[in-house]
C-alpha cells in the first residue's frame, strides 16, 4: 500500500481564512529558472464556530510532469494544459540497486512521458527527463516533479521551461508548506514570498501527517506525526514533535481599492500583481468590499484599473 502524506489544518482565527498549500521547489541541473504551482487551495471556517478541520492527502510517489506552455509562466496564472505525467524512481546513491530513474519526452504526434527506465548519470536522490529536439519558438513546455493527491489528480507542482535536445534532472524535496492566501491549483505562486511565515511540513524525516494550527496571532503550530508500533503491537501515529511558528511582522499593503468613481480608497491590502483576476489579501476593510459591486484596483498610488468583485472570503478578496 503507497504511503500517504496528510496535512490537517485548524484555523482558529476568528474569520473565514483561504488556505493554500505548495511544495518547496527541487534542485535542477543547468541553472534554470525554478516555479512553483499551489497543489491545492481551500476557504476554512473558524473552527470555534464550525468544528470544520481542512485535510490535504498525497501519494508519497516520484512523478516526472511536462506540460505545455499556454504563455510564459506569470504569478497568479495557470502553468500549462496539456500534460504528461509517468511515476518514477530516484537514483539510488553509489553502489544502490539500480532504479527506473529516467523517462523519454515526446512531442510528436502528442506529448508524452515513456514509462522509465534505468540509466546511469543522473546524481543521487535525482530523476531525469530527456527532451527531444522541438522549436521552443513554436511551442514551449515545462518539466519537472508532480505530486499525485489522494483523490487521483496530479499537479506539476515545480518545473523549469523545458529546452530542447537535453537532460534535465530534478531532485525532488519532500516539504510542504501551508500558507493563507488563494492559488487554485496549478496556478503559479511566488514561493520566496509565500514560504515566508507558512507553517512547514517537512516529511524528509519520516512524518506522514501533520496537524497545522493558524492561530489567532497569526502564527502557526505544527505537530509532527509519524506511523509507529505501538506497546500493543498495532501500529499508530505518534507525535514526534510540535513546533510554533514566531511573529509574522506585517506585511505593509501595497495595493489600494478605491469606490467606483475613484473618489475614495475603501481598503487597503496586499497583492502579488496587478493582472485579472487580482487577489488582494489582508484587506484593512473587508466589510467594505461587495461581491458583483465595481471598484477600481491597483498599487498604492496608481494606476487603477476597473474591476468588479467577484468573490469575497474572510479578509481577501478576489476583482475581475
Amino acid at each position: 500500500m503507497a504511503t500517504t502524506i496528510t496535512i490537517n489544518v485548524t484555523n482558529k482565527s476568528t474569520t473565514l481564512q483561504n488556505f493554500f498549500f505548495f511544495q518547496q521547489p527541487a534542485q535542477y541541473s543547468g541553472g534554470a529558472q525554478v516555479y512553483s504551482n499551489s497543489l491545492y487551495s481551500q476557504a476554512l471556517l473558524p473552527y470555534d464556530q464550525s468544528g470544520a478541520v481542512l485535510s490535504f492527502s498525497m501519494v508519497l510517489q516520484y512523478y516526472a510532469g511536462v506540460q505545455q506552455q499556454v504563455a510564459p509562466p506569470q504569478v497568479g496564472q495557470p502553468s500549462g494544459q496539456l500534460a504528461a505525467i509517468q511515476p518514477i524512481d530516484l537514483t539510488p546513491a553509489a553502489g544502490g540497486t539500480p532504479t527506473n530513474n529516467t523517462t523519454n519526452m515526446t512531442v510528436s504526434p502528442s506529448l508524452g512521458l515513456s514509462v522509465p527506465t534505468s540509466t546511469q548519470g543522473p546524481q543521487a536522490g535525482s530523476f531525469r527527463i530527456i527532451t527531444p529536439v522541438f522549436n521552443p519558438v513554436l511551442t514551449a513546455y515545462n518539466a519537472g516533479s508532480a505530486v499525485q493527491s489522494l483523490s487521483g489528480g496530479i499537479t506539476l507542482s515545480n518545473f523549469v521551461t523545458a529546452q530542447p535536445n537535453s537532460n534535465l534532472d530534478c531532485q525532488p524535496i519532500i516539504k510542504f508548506y501551508v500558507q493563507t492566501g488563494t492559488y487554485t491549483a496549478g496556478t503559479v505562486m511566488n514561493f520566496t514570498s509565500s514560504s515566508q511565515g507558512a507553517a512547514i511540513c517537512d516529511a524528509t524525516p519520516g512524518y506522514t501527517t501533520f496537524n497545522v494550527t493558524y492561530n489567532l496571532n497569526g502564527t502557526w503550530t505544527v505537530k509532527n506525526m509519524a506511523s509507529t508500533l505501538l506497546a500493543d503491537g498495532t501500529r499508530g501515529l505518534v507525535e514526534k514533535s510540535v513546533y510554533t511558528t514566531g511573529l509574522i511582522a506585517p506585511v505593509a499593503p501595497n495595493a489600494e481599492i478605491l469606490n467606483e468613481a475613484g473618489t475614495a480608497v475603501v481598503s487597503t491590502g496586499t497583492a502579488a500583481n496587478f493582472l485579472k483576476p487580482i487577489n488582494v489579501a489582508n484587506l484593512s476593510q473587508p466589510g467594505n468590499i461587495v461581491v458583483t459591486r465595481e471598484y477600481q484596483v491597483g498599487p498604492t498610488g496608481g494606476p487603477y484599473q476597473g474591476t468588479m468583485c467577484t468573490q469575497v472570503a474572510g479578509n481577501t478578496a478576489v476583482f475581475d
